[in-house]
């Protein structure tokens, strides 16, 4: 039906141009002309593109991108076709044939798109991918790679059945339902996907940061080193040595504490008490002295003991140190609590315990 359609159409060009031949001779001499025009500029387009490649041929991008010159001459050589058949079609008089043309140039577009995508997605991995050590940029960049072209020609066969004049209201509502299924049924999935991708954009922490980890067995450590950062979740692995698996949006809903996002340099918190009889500047000099037993306590900023307040039976210091390793928080804190117990006894400085006076009184 469609060959006799087109047919038809030629045979009622010829027929007008047998019945009037000279009313028809400009229609004609105008093909011709647009034929070798085409024909010229395509000649010029190719001469050009061969010195534009000689030149650029030995350039790093070009031998990392051996397809951009090809793809280069098809989009120059399309362009020709484009122009040439839009003036052909609008000598001819037929909206069929154009629609048919439009319909078979969308194809070419689309391939001419997937081309395209195929040098920039190697071009990102090498640019962005590679240069990170999460996988996740690698996994989503792998993922569009395979699904670009079924997306492409999808959309490509969309638009050329409009241009046909086909109804493709039924194919875009069909399309629609199942997409909303298959996110229904996957929405954790997705859930996951998404926020993977805010990962890469946001970049919270990266591999070996170490952060909080809210989700840690009771009784165990509280932080970790983060060891994966997946599409679907991200592995922290514990002081404890224990790996907790945790999925990626549940990590976008929370607040990300990173130890080691800016530097590694940390101030550590230790909470001392003393006796209200006790030497609080000798207790302080005490303190400052144990910190700098170790040899990841930092000298700047200086070891700082401050009163922090006063209980029932104590004064509560604190004191703030600078260490150089935020992993080294735990030996701090051990440390000094250890060494102040040993040292405040030689020193007599004493350690207060919860007291009572009784006052017994006898009345008459």
């Amino acid at each position: 039906m469609k060959n006799q359609h087109i047919a038809d159409i030629f045979k009622d060009f010829y027929d007008r141009i047998a019945a009037d031949p000279y009313a028809y001779l400009f229609p004609i001499a105008e093909i011709v002309g647009t034929i070798i025009l085409a024909a010229i500029l395509w000649w010029i387009f190719n001469i050009i593109a061969r010195r534009i490649e000689k030149k650029y041929r030995h350039t790093a991008f070009v031998e990392r991108n051996p397809g951009v010159f090809k793809l280069f001459r098809r989009g120059g050589h399309l362009t020709i076709l484009l122009l040439a058949g839009a003036e052909f079609l609008a000598i001819l008089r037929a909206p069929g044939l154009q629609k048919v043309f439009y319909a078979i140039l969308v194809f070419l577009l689309a391939s001419l798109g997937k081309n395209l995508l195929d040098i920039l997605i190697p071009f990102l991995e090498r640019k962005i991918a590679d240069k990170t050590e999460t996988k996740v940029d690698n996994v989503i960049l792998d993922l569009f790679k395979n699904f670009s072209g079924f997306i492409i020609y999808t959309l490509g066969a969309f638009f050329a059945l409009d241009l046909l004049g086909l109804n493709i209201t039924p194919l875009v509502a069909g399309a629609g339902v199942a997409g909303l299924a298959i996110g229904f049924a996957a929405r954790d999935t997705l859930s996951n996907l998404i926020a993977g991708i805010l990962l890469i954009i946001d970049r919270p922490f990266e591999l070996g940061d170490r952060i909080e980890v809210w989700s840690a067995p009771s009784n165990s450590a509280t932080w970790g080193d983060v060891i994966d950062i997946g599409i679907r979740a991200t592995k922290i692995r514990t002081t404890d040595n224990i790996v907790i698996v945790i999925p990626n949006n549940e990590i976008m809903k929370r607040d990300i504490i990173n130890y080691t996002a800016i530097t590694k340099e940390i101030r550590v918190r230790i909470q001392i008490g003393i006796a209200y009889e006790a030497d609080v500047s000798k207790a302080k000099q005490a303190i400052s002295d144990i910190a700098y037993e170790l040899d990841w306590v930092m000298k700047e900023p200086p070891v700082k003991v401050v009163v922090k307040s006063f209980g029932e039976s104590s004064v509560n210091l604190e004191a703030r140190v600078w260490i150089k390793d935020p992993r080294r928080r735990i030996d701090t804190i051990s440390y000094i609590t250890d060494r102040v117990k040993a040292v405040f006894q030689e020193q007599g400085i004493e350690i207060p315990y919860p007291k009572r006076d009784i006052i017994i009184r006898h009345e008459a």
